[in-house]
């Protein structure tokens, strides 16, 4: 019987951990779709499917740099809370 309230226990506890993890990668990590769709909402073209790679070393704690990869144009886009987003065609 207590084995099996431990192991009910276990399984909620991981889980939790799981759902919790999922949720804030989401929230660090924002898919490569939701940058074009910000990189288009600002007037610039970003056909096609897109990917995004995190800048590390450029960011800083509240405003990620992301290299965004378009098929026909590549942007470093500074993700800034609550304003624009600042962005730099690449050649």
């Amino acid at each position: 019987m207590k084995s099996q309230h431990l192991l009910r226990f276990s399984w909620a506890v991981g889980l939790t951990a799981v759902l919790l993890a999922a949720t804030v990668r989401a929230q660090i990590i924002p898919p490569a779709e939701d940058i074009a769709a910000q990189v288009r909402t600002q007037g610039h073209p970003c056909e096609g499917s897109a990917s995004a790679l995190k800048l590390v070393k450029q960011s800083w704690p509240d405003e990620p740099v992301w290299i965004l990869t378009c098929t026909n144009a590549t942007y470093r886009v500074r993700l800034i809370p609550d304003m624009a987003a600042k962005i730099e065609r690449l050649q």
